[in-house]
């Protein structure tokens, strides 16, 4: 038996074959939430399932839809596993029930993909060899390009967060990040274990990947694209761009970051929140600029 071999059962792999005689291969569970949006799903799952990677179990997780996306995505895509959240859990809270479940069950990864997103075939084994070159990485990114424009990159994986200003800088090459975006994200259920899922309780939508992120480098993992694996990504698909909740859940969430990981928080979050407000008052957004006001109220 190969170094490799036993490295990959040391770690739990599953006893599926990568092909006749060949070694076991490491179990990922993949991660589709789904809220109102049953079309871009059906055709994310579609994309999904012609992955590489030959030891991975698909699992949607809808968060209370009112469209007929349960009965939609059963009968379009029968084999994969649809589970129902109970309620609307936000972002974070949806996730983190397939997560649970991918826990449990033993997985070694789980890969969260947005149902708006389409994945190269190539995308999933991609990811989960960079991963398996350092057993430091709690999670890698894809690289994110524009669903209308498939060769512009939309995301070098995630971003960086100036945490003195409260600034987020979503990056578009090659660098250190602070955070793996959770449009795309391998996550390494060893260090999940370590530091936790996301904070559903603290953010309903947005931050919840840059708080994860943070964690992870806090207890000394590591963060890493795989640059081969490519994802073509639809934005705010969910409530639209320039949506007023959008605004508020992004200062809602932004506040609440900032006051458990800003040294100065209240400078941070002045600043944040004022350049958010004059951005949107110069373009006479009158409607966004109160849904920041009104985020940071709930913060």
């Amino acid at each position: 038996m190969t170094a490799e071999n036993k490295l990959e059962l040391a770690c739990g792999a599953d006893a599926s074959p990568s092909g006749a005689g060949g070694p076991p291969r490491l179990r990922v569970d993949v991660v589709v939430l789904n809220w109102n949006g049953w079309c871009d799903t059906i055709a994310c799952l579609a994309s999904l399932q012609k992955q590489t990677y030959p030891n991975f179990h698909l699992l949607v997780v809808d968060n209370d839809s009112t469209d007929g996306s349960v009965q939609h995505i059963g009968e379009a895509m029968p084999s994969v596993e649809l589970i129902q959240s109970g309620g609307n859990l936000g972002f974070g809270g949806g996730c983190n029930v397939g997560i649970r479940l991918a826990l449990e069950r033993g997985a070694d990864y789980v890969w969260l993909i947005n149902s708006d997103a389409i994945a190269d075939p190539h995308a999933l084994a991609a990811l989960v060899a960079v991963a398996e070159r350092d057993a430091a990485l709690g999670s890698v990114g894809s690289v994110l390009y524009e669903a209308g424009e498939p060769d512009r990159i939309q995301l070098w994986g995630g971003g960086r967060v100036q945490l003195w200003s409260g600034q987020c800088y979503p990056q578009r090459a090659a660098t250190s990040l602070d955070f793996i975006s959770g449009a795309s994200v391998l996550l390494r259920c060893a260090a999940l274990r370590e530091v936790g899922l996301f904070d559903e309780d603290r953010f309903f939508m947005y931050w919840e990947d840059a708080d994860l992120g943070l964690r992870l480098r806090q207890a000394d993992w590591r963060l890493a694209v795989a640059p081969e694996s490519r994802v073509w990504h639809k934005l705010s698909a969910s409530l639209g761009q320039g949506s007023p909740l959008l605004e508020q859940y992004f200062a809602r969430s932004g506040v609440r970051f900032l006051r458990r990981h800003s040294p100065v928080p209240t400078l941070a979050i002045a600043i944040m929140l004022g350049k958010m407000l004059f951005k949107r008052l110069l373009m006479g957004d009158w409607a966004r600029a109160k849904a920041v006001l009104a985020g940071f109220r709930q913060a």
